[in-house]
């Protein structure tokens, strides 16, 4: 008898967010980009407009376009369902929502001129993430040692000598985010 292949739902979490961010562009494009500057950016705007606080969320949905949303989430789907499996989906939806609003409330509060967008700073937390989830008892893994130099080394190195138009702070809060993330659950699992 011969068995059937079956396509399986294997990462919730991450495959809904690739999902969203993939349908998020191309009402961009379909929009003209009205939809991403409305919903999928954060930008400094009156917290009395219920959009802002969408926008806050939003952003790490929204991409300027394929090549931005390839890049982001080609890495998301490489390192998410490892996660998931690791944590469970519910921490990794936290982990987005915590990225998403660190990042957009920084951006809100230190560049008034700019909007953000992207899911880069989630890409980041990924990256600390999974080079954390061998954390054992008292001791720190070296690949996230190694991990964090390299990655955060480079955005630091970016963010002061190259003007690119990349979001080099939100890459390093994302990174920062998955550290106290990693560290968090991987403390809560030790406690068990």
């Amino acid at each position: 008898m011969k068995t059937k292949l079956k396509i399986s739902y294997n990462a919730p979490t991450t495959l809904t967010f690739a999902i969203i961010c993939g349908l998020a562009l191309i009402l961009g494009y379909i929009t003209q980009d009205a939809s991403t500057r409305m919903f999928f950016s954060v930008y400094r705007s009156s917290l009395f407009d219920p959009l802002t606080y969408v926008r806050l969320i939003g952003h790490v949905f929204g991409h300027a376009n394929w090549a931005h949303f390839i890049g982001n989430i080609t890495l998301i789907l490489i390192l998410g369902p490892l996660l998931e499996e690791k944590y469970g989906k519910w921490s990794i939806l936290e982990v987005i929502f915590a990225t998403a609003i660190v990042t957009g409330i920084i951006n809100m509060v230190l560049f008034s001129n700019t909007a953000l967008l992207g899911a880069s700073g989630v890409v980041f937390a990924f990256i600390i993430l999974a080079s954390i989830t061998s954390i054992k008892d008292k001791s720190i893994p070296l690949t996230f040692i190694l991990v964090s130099l390299i990655y955060m080394g480079q955005e630091v190195y970016s963010a002061l000598f190259i003007q690119d138009n990349v979001a080099n702070l939100t890459h390093i809060l994302g990174g920062i985010v998955g550290a106290i993330c990693g560290y968090s659950l991987n403390k809560k699992k030790l406690n068990r």
